[in-house]
């Protein structure tokens, strides 16, 4: 079962507010953060032009919210160099959105924004 529309006002607020809150307003025209959504999960990509096309934009995933409804759960991983997803510590599996959204906002360990 995909997200409820309950669970898709949530995340739109609560993912979009962190998208729009986390890049100060004078750097948007050089960086920004969206975030897509399909079936159980939610990845947020920071985006930046290309050096030699400035009007094309490039997007790097660098968050995934996964729901694992059978628990109940929010799962959260980073995305390596390599490429491959890794569970985020020290925050992995929380019961809620909000405690996932201000973990990616803190990130403590720097593996989202650096």
């Amino acid at each position: 079962m995909a997200f409820t529309n309950r669970e898709l006002e949530q995340i739109y607020r609560m993912v979009g507010s962190l998208c729009e809150q986390r890049v100060p307003d004078h750097v948007k025209h050089e960086i920004r953060l969206s975030y897509s959504i399909a079936n159980h999960e939610v990845v947020i990509c920071e985006e930046r032009p290309l050096l030699d096309q400035p009007s094309e934009w490039i997007a790097l995933e660098i968050a995934k919210l996964r729901y694992v409804r059978k628990s109940d759960e929010w799962q959260l991983y980073w995305k390596r160099a390599s490429g491959k997803w890794w569970p985020y510590e020290p925050l992995t599996r929380s019961k809620t959105l909000a405690a996932m959204i201000k973990e990616i906002d803190l990130d403590s360990d720097g593996c989202f924004f650096g």
